[in-house]
């Protein structure tokens, strides 16, 4: 795999979690965040917030700063960027097939055959 393809897999793993997501879209609303404060919002203890973050920020999704004793997040917004455009690439490969496939849909002529018969 690639260096990228890896980061996309980073990404996309961290990203199958309901409430990694919701951590990212709390951080992202908010600005900044520390996971005391990301847990008085959230239905989970500080310490599932602190494990959730440091799946995001091995993601690269979001990142850490130490202020005092208390670490806080933001959103790292470049490794989704790299994510959506992986995808964006995907979508356009499928665009492709699909408007070949309803050309000879529409052609009524099968892949392989001659359409004079």
């Amino acid at each position: 795999m690639t260096p990228e393809g890896d980061a996309v897999d980073d990404v996309l793993g961290a990203l199958a979690d309901p409430m990694r997501r919701r951590i990212l879209s709390v951080l992202a609303a908010q600005g900044a965040g520390t996971a005391t404060t990301l847990a008085a919002e959230l239905p989970v203890s500080r310490q599932a917030v602190v494990k959730h973050l440091a799946i995001l920020d091995r993601a690269g999704l979001v990142a850490g700063r130490r202020s005092g004793r208390e670490v806080r997040y933001v959103v790292s917004p470049q490794s989704l960027e790299a994510t959506a455009r992986w995808m964006a690439g995907l979508a356009a490969e499928w665009d492709v097939r699909l408007r070949a496939i309803k050309r000879l849909a529409e052609s009524g002529t099968a892949p392989g055959t001659d359409a004079d018969g």
